[in-house]
């Protein structure tokens, strides 16, 4: 663990900021409230082969425990850089040690020539402490922004039993469910061989919907960083792929990451069956809830809003592309949330509105 700074102020010596090793790294994020599979080392890997540097920065104290941290991610281009905390910072109940974590972020950031600092706490606004991390960042001079990750999502608790999550499922989607084992979709543990197939699935998915995917070589390591807390489902027809799903795990939340369908796999209910699937391997490897990762955020918004305000917002949402992907999450019996935003702190202000537009 090596020792990368102290504090300047009456706590000299009490804490440290460090760049701890992956081992102790990702145990203390198992072990905190707001660990996320985005903090992981492993997803610091993945993406630096994806062209990002991933540093690992952790406030400890004299006797080494980890009171808060951030896996960050920075990249370059031209000579400059942006820094990035997926689904982080970590932070502490000790004030002290959430000062010296940002100040080493933005040394570390500014050290890349990096334009902005963003930070996006897994934290979501219904939390106790949400109040109190948004108030202090403002202080800090940080300024809301667009997240990267999805701000609102639908989180299904898998803290009961199988019956009662099942039971808990929209009538329709436990009938399509029921319809696609009866017309025989059998769903079967993917293994390496099985990502060919898998990417053959996104690729037709993503012609047919419009959006882009990732490289083969990127699911293919995702899978393999996060293994055994990887999992890939497909589901045959008459011994033919045609849906999959590629889910994770870490400490807290099943993730719903990547997934898709051939036609005829949609039209028997194939979607509906692996994701009952990914929820029961979720459920028996020890995680709390099931994240179904991204629905429109103005139906998060909508969540805390007056009747006025929340007909309002549940009307725009009805034009966002990812409407239908909401209405198939919902369906699972979950709990519509959203996360605090994004926070940019701006390093170099004359450049901050190109970098912007060119993030999209």
């Amino acid at each position: 663990m090596t020792i990368l700074a102290r504090p300047a102020h009456a706590r000299m010596g009490e804490l440290a900021l460090v760049e701890p090793d992956s081992i102790s790294w990702d145990s203390f994020v198992d072990r905190h409230p707001q660990g996320s599979l985005l903090q992981h080392s492993a997803w610091g890997r993945l993406k630096a082969a994806a062209g990002w540097d991933a540093r690992r920065l952790a406030v400890c104290t004299t006797d080494g425990r980890l009171l808060a941290g951030a896996l960050l991610l920075t990249r370059h281009q031209y000579g400059l850089a942006v820094a990035y905390a997926p689904r982080g910072p970590l932070f502490s109940a000790d004030q002290a040690a959430n000062d010296l974590l940002l100040t080493g972020m933005m040394r570390l950031a500014r050290r890349h020539r990096a334009i902005f600092l963003r930070l996006e706490p897994n934290i979501t606004e219904d939390q106790s402490m949400a109040d109190q991390i948004h108030t202090w960042l403002l202080l800090q001079g940080m300024r809301p922004e667009r997240t990267i990750q999805p701000r609102s999502s639908v989180h299904v608790a898998l803290d009961r039993p199988s019956a009662a999550i099942f039971a808990a499922f929209s009538k329709g989607h436990r009938a399509d469910i029921r319809r696609a084992e009866r017309n025989g979709v059998q769903v079967r543990v993917g293994n390496d061989s099985d990502l060919t197939t898998f990417y053959a699935i996104m690729q037709s998915t993503g012609t047919r919907a419009g959006f882009g995917i990732h490289s083969a070589d990127y699911y293919r390591a995702a899978w393999r960083l996060f293994h055994p807390r990887s999992r890939l489902l497909l589901a045959d027809v008459d011994g033919r792929a045609v849906a999959a799903h590629m889910v994770f795990a870490d400490a807290h939340s099943g993730r719903y990451l990547y997934s898709g369908a051939h036609e005829d796999g949609l039209k028997m209910g194939a979607n509906h069956l692996l994701e009952w699937h990914a929820i029961q391997w979720a459920t028996d490897v020890g995680c709390a809830s099931y994240d179904l990762w991204g629905i429109p955020d103005a139906l998060g918004q909508a969540v805390g809003a007056d009747d006025v305000e929340r007909a309002a917002l549940e009307l725009a949402a009805h034009d966002d592309p990812l409407m239908g992907v909401y209405r198939f999450k919902k369906g699972f019996g979950g709990r519509v949330v959203r996360y605090l935003p994004a926070y940019d702190r701006v390093l170099i202000p004359a450049l901050y509105g190109l970098s912007q537009r060119r993030m999209g």
